[in-house]
């Protein structure tokens, strides 16, 4: 089964940190003199069909896409695949097309990221 990817952004700067081991002891993430908010995926209340990952299964690779604009003030920052203790990133940037591959492992998961509607994620199976 695939790991979940942690999340967590500055309410005030919009800072993103990737969370590799969380911490115990209920101090927190801060940034800005801020508790850092963690990032629960598909919980905006957003067009779910514009920003949960798409994807396709071919010649042992998975294909992702996500049905979603590209442009300089909204847009999809970056495509996680995650499997077992890998994750596979692209980042992307306005006007590029939002897609990303990687080799296909059943039960992985997929985050996307939209600079405005936060985290979305699909399981693949």
């Amino acid at each position: 089964m695939a790991e979940k990817l942690l999340i967590k952004r500055c309410v005030k700067c919009g800072a993103l940190v990737k969370v590799l081991k969380d911490c115990k002891c209920q101090c927190g993430f801060q940034c800005c003199g801020e508790e850092m908010k963690e990032l629960v995926p598909n919980s905006v209340d957003a067009a779910v069909e514009k920003h949960v990952p798409e994807y396709e299964v071919k010649d042992g690779k998975i294909f992702v896409k996500v049905n979603h604009v590209m442009d300089e003030d909204h847009y999809i920052e970056w495509i996680s695949i995650v499997f077992g203790d890998k994750v596979v990133t692209t980042y992307l940037k306005p006007g590029q097309e939002t897609v990303a591959h990687c080799k296909y492992v059943p039960g992985s998961t997929i985050y996307a990221y939209c600079n405005k509607h936060e985290l979305w994620k699909k399981d693949v199976v």
